[in-house]
C-alpha cells in the first residue's frame, strides 16, 4: 500500500549550507545588506507619500562604518525599522520576505525595493561570527529591539534604546574573513556594486553613490556631453564611444539603460565584462550572455531592469520569457539606431565604418533578425576607398564582373599589399577589387554567400586571371598541345615537390604573368576558418597548403624555354620564374629566400 507524507527539512542542518555557500563570492554580503538598507529608506518614503508614515522624513542618509579595532562593520539606516513582532517574522522566519509582502500591498503605489528572497541578510553569517541588528519602527510608539545570533539556529531578542527610526547592523568579523575589516576593500566593494544605488550612501564621510545615473532619465534630457561624462565615469581610461544608445521601456516588460558603441576597429575580442546588469540600480552582474546577444557583448553600457528573473543569489540569470523579450528588444533598437544613422548622414555613417564593421558582420553572421536588417546598411569598401552597400556594389560591377552564368563577381583581397600583383592584373581588364581584410571577413563572406543571389566572392589569387570570371571566352595558344604539356611535365618533374604544386598551361593574354601561383577559394577558406576556431587537428589542419601553378602558354618566357634544349640556362629561367611565382605567395624563406636574391645580385 502507497504512502503518502513530507519531506522534513531542519534547520540545523540546512543554516550552515546557507551561511557559507549561499553566495560563490562572499563579498556579496555587503552588497545583501546595502540593499535592504535602501529598501528600508524606500519603503519609508513610499508610506510617506501615502500619509501612512507621519511627521519629516528628515536626512535618509544610509551609513556604512568598519571599527578596525573591534573587527565590526556597521550598516545603518533610517528608514522603516521594524518592531519585535515585524523582527520575529521577517529575520527570525528563514526566507519569508518582507519585499515580497511588501510589493503585493503597495505595487500600484509605484513601489520599488530590491529584495525579493529573504535570505539576502543572512549573507552577513558568510564573513561574521555573531551578527547584531538594533531596530524601531517608524510607527508611533515603537520601542527599540536588539536582536542578536552567533550563527547557530539560537538568537536573543531584547528591547533596546534607540531614539531614531531605522536598523543599525552590526557584524562581528570572523577570524578567516579579516580581510573585510579594511576600509580600503569595504570601499572597492561599495564602488562596485553600490555606486548608483538610488539612496545617498555614506563612507568613511564622503558620498560613494550617484542617485540618479544618467540612465534614469528620460533621453530627451540628456545632452551628447552628459552621454560621454558618464560614458568616462564607467570607463575611465576609454576613448570617447562613437554613439550610443538609450534604452526606455515600460511594456511590456520595464527596461532601462544605456549602450555604448566603443571604437573597437578591426579587432574581434568580445569582452564578457563591458556591459552591467542592475536591478534597480543594484549592481547584479557582469555575466550578461543570456540578455544581451553574442554579437552585442562587444558593446559597453548599463542594462537596468526589475523584471529579469534571478535566481537566491542574484549572481546568474535564469531564462525566460521576458529575457528573451528583452534579447530581441535590445537586437531590434541597435538595428533601428544603426538604420537610422546610415539614412540620416550618410557621410558620417561611412566615416565610422572602421570602427562598427567588425561589430555589424558579426551580428549577420550570429543573429539571423539582425541580418535581415543590417543587409540594407551593411558596407564594403574598395581599393580606392570608396564605400557601398552589397546591393549598391552588385549594381556597380554587374556590367564588367558577370560571368558565363549570369552570377556576380566580387573580388576582393585581404591584403592588398602582398596581392599587388594580382590586384594589378584584374585592374587592367576593368575589374574593381575590394578590401576585406576585417578579422570575421573569411566567415562573413561564407555566410553571405548562400543568402545573397547571384553573387559568387573570389580572393584575387584564388585563379588565373581568365577563371576568376569566366566569360566562356578561348584565348588562342601561341604554343601548341605538345609544347605545352611537354613545359607543364618539365616543371612537375622539377618543382612538384609530393603533388604541393600542380601545374597547367593556360592561354591567357601575352602582357599577363608568365607564373601565377594560386590557391583554391575552398580549401584556403576551409583552413583559415578552422585556424580562427583553434581546429587544426583535422584533415585541412595537418595537410601541407597546395598551390595550382598557372604557365601562360602565351607569355614570351613560354616561347624561349619551348626553344630551349635541356641546358643549364633552362633550369636557371624555370628555378627563377618558379621563385618569382612562389615569392608572390610568400613561399619564398629561409635559405632558398637567401639564394634567389644572391641570384638576382650575380646578374646585376
Amino acid at each position: 500500500m502507497a504512502t503518502k507524507g513530507n519531506i522534513s527539512v531542519h534547520t540545523e542542518n540546512i543554516f550552515p549550507i546557507i551561511k557559507k555557500f549561499l553566495y560563490s563570492d562572499h563579498e556579496i554580503f555587503l552588497r545583501e545588506l546595502v540593499s535592504n538598507a535602501v529598501d528600508a529608506t524606500q519603503k519609508l518614503k513610499t508610506l510617506a507619500s501615502t500619509g501612512e508614515a507621519k511627521g519629516e522624513l528628515g536626512d535618509l542618509k544610509i551609513t556604512v562604518k568598519v571599527d578596525k579595532e573591534a573587527k565590526t562593520l556597521h550598516i545603518i539606516d533610517k528608514g522603516i525599522g521594524m518592531t519585535e513582532e515585524e523582527v520575529g517574522k521577517y529575520i527570525n522566519q528563514l526566507a519569508f520576505s518582507s519585499a515580497e509582502e511588501f510589493l503585493e500591498k503597495y505595487q500600484d503605489k509605484g513601489a520599488q525595493v530590491i529584495g525579493h528572497f529573504g535570505l539576502g541578510f543572512y549573507s552577513a553569517f558568510m564573513v561574521a561570527e555573531r551578527v547584531e541588528l538594533i531596530t524601531k519602527s517608524y510607527k508611533e510608539g515603537s520601542t527599540g529591539v536588539k536582536w542578536s545570533c552567533d550563527g547557530s539556529t539560537q538568537f536573543e531578542i531584547s528591547d533596546e534604546e534607540k531614539e531614531e527610526r531605522g536598523t543599525e547592523i552590526i557584524l562581528h568579523f570572523a577570524e578567516d574573513s579579516l580581510e573585510f575589516n579594511d576600509s580600503f576593500r569595504i570601499k572597492t566593494i561599495l564602488d562596485k556594486y553600490c555606486k548608483f544605488l538610488p539612496v545617498e550612501i555614506e563612507f568613511e564621510e564622503k558620498l560613494i553613490n550617484n542617485t540618479k545615473p544618467l540612465w534614469t532619465k528620460a533621453p530627451a534630457e540628456c545632452t551628447k556631453e552628459e552621454y560621454e561624462a558618464f560614458y568616462k565615469e564607467l570607463y575611465p581610461f576609454s576613448e570617447t564611444p562613437l554613439f550610443w544608445i538609450h534604452l526606455n521601456v515600460d511594456y511590456p516588460f520595464k527596461l532601462t539603460g544605456i549602450l555604448y558603441f566603443p571604437k573597437i576597429k578591426n579587432e574581434f575580442e568580445p569582452t564578457k565584462n563591458k556591459i552591467q546588469l542592475y536591478s534597480n540600480q543594484v549592481f547584479v552582474t557582469d555575466s550578461v550572455q543570456d540578455i544581451v546577444p553574442e554579437f552585442l557583448m562587444l558593446l559597453h553600457g548599463v542594462i537596468d531592469s526589475p523584471d529579469i528573473p534571478l535566481n537566491v543569489s542574484r549572481s546568474y540569470l535564469q531564462s525566460d520569457s521576458n529575457v528573451k523579450k528583452i534579447n530581441s528588444h535590445i537586437t531590434k533598437k541597435v538595428a533601428d539606431k544603426m538604420e537610422e544613422m546610415f539614412k540620416s548622414d550618410r557621410t558620417e555613417y561611412n566615416s565610422k565604418w572602421e570602427s562598427i564593421g567588425t561589430f555589424v558582420k558579426y551580428g549577420m553572421i550570429s543573429e539571423e533578425k539582425f541580418y535581415e536588417r543590417a543587409v540594407k546598411f551593411c558596407l564594403l569598401q574598395n581599393k580606392p576607398g570608396d564605400y557601398f552597400t552589397i546591393n549598391e556594389y552588385k549594381e556597380k560591377v554587374a556590367p564588367v564582373q558577370t560571368d558565363k552564368d549570369g552570377k556576380v563577381v566580387f573580388l576582393y583581397s585581404n591584403d592588398m599589399t602582398a596581392h599587388d600583383s594580382f590586384v594589378r592584373t584584374v585592374e587592367k581588364r576593368g575589374y574593381d577589387v575590394m578590401k576585406m581584410d576585417g578579422v570575421l571577413d573569411n566567415h562573413f563572406i561564407s555566410n553571405i554567400e548562400h543568402k545573397f543571389e547571384g553573387v559568387v566572392w573570389k580572393r584575387v589569387d584564388s585563379e588565373s586571371i581568365d577563371k576568376l570570371i569566366d566569360k566562356d571566352v578561348k584565348n588562342e595558344s601561341v604554343l601548341n598541345e605538345v609544347d605545352q604539356t611537354s613545359l607543364k611535365e618539365t616543371f612537375d618533374k622539377q618543382f612538384a615537390n609530393n603533388g604541393q604544386f600542380k601545374f597547367e598551361t593556360e592561354a591567357l593574354a601575352p602582357d599577363d604573368q608568365f607564373m601565377t601561383l594560386i590557391k583554391p577559394e575552398w580549401e584556403r577558406r576551409m583552413k583559415e576558418m578552422q585556424k580562427m576556431q583553434g581546429m587544426s587537428m583535422d584533415i585541412f589542419g595537418v595537410m601541407p597548403d597546395s598551390y595550382n601553378v598557372v604557365i601562360n602558354s602565351n607569355h614570351a618566357l613560354s616561347l624561349k624555354l619551348a626553344g630551349l634544349a635541356e641546358s643549364d640556362e633552362r633550369t636557371k629561367l624555370m628555378k627563377q620564374s618558379f621563385d618569382l611565382a612562389r615569392l608572390s605567395q610568400n613561399l619564398l624563406k629561409g635559405e632558398e629566400l637567401t639564394n634567389f636574391i644572391q641570384r638576382n645580385i650575380d646578374q646585376l
